[in-house]
């Protein structure tokens, strides 16, 4: 694995330090991920009382529901409201679940994780700008692709760091015998531009503590 979701909710490996069965490498879940995204879009929209959470149903998401379900305790300290929308994995119906939170008066959205939603990236990207709904995205590139903002695992990292295992493996050692590792790098990325055509004001507070800022 070079940038799992959830493997332990997805009931990929047994555990971070004994994997079992054939597989290792690396994930990019943590629990706190959710939470920290949430605070983050809150902080940018003080007066926003009413978010939702977009998620694409299929096994390999299993883990954002449950993640999702965690974070309700979170967005009660902040004093909003975290709806759950939920479309298919095959086939999803972005433009129905945007009809839907416009209907419910959503005020911002956090994107979940995962290969379904990532692969209609550019629908949902245009869908936010459309209807004019602050989003926060799990990867940096959301927000190179015009995503106001985006807090997660450095891919890149990932990405370098799997090779270790790959190199281990062809010398001989065994998946099982390999803990996986939780990611060790997090981006946090604010694009300007997204921001001026939704019209949001991202705080100087917040914009002080981003990796990247896109003008």
């Amino acid at each position: 694995m070079t940038s799992s979701g959830n493997p332990i909710g997805n009931r990929v490996i047994a555990s971070l330090a004994r994997p079992g069965g054939n597989v290792t490498g690396l994930t990019s879940y943590t629990a706190e991920l959710l939470d920290k995204r949430l605070g983050l879009l809150k902080e940018v929209l003080p007066k926003v009382t009413r978010f939702a959470f977009l998620n694409a149903a299929s096994r390999a998401t299993r883990g954002s529901a449950i993640a999702f379900k965690d974070a309700q305790g979170t967005a009660g300290v902040l004093g909003v409201k975290f709806q759950f929308v939920e479309v298919k994995a095959q086939n999803p119906d972005i433009e129905g679940a945007f009809r839907f939170m416009v209907q419910e008066r959503i005020g911002a959205l956090v994107t979940a994780p995962g290969p379904a939603m990532s692969f209609h990236r550019k629908s949902n990207l245009q869908l936010t700008e459309q209807n004019r709904i602050p989003a926060i995205h799990p990867t940096q590139q959301w927000a190179n692709e015009g995503g106001l903002m985006s807090y997660g695992a450095n891919t890149d990292e990932q990405s370098r760091r799997s090779a270790v295992f790959v190199d281990k493996i062809f010398k001989g050692a065994k998946p099982t015998d390999l803990p996986v590792e939780g990611p060790m790098k997090f981006e946090f990325v604010i694009n300007l531009q997204a921001a001026k055509k939704i019209g949001v004001t991202v705080p100087q507070s917040v914009l002080f503590r981003a990796d990247k800022v896109i003008k």
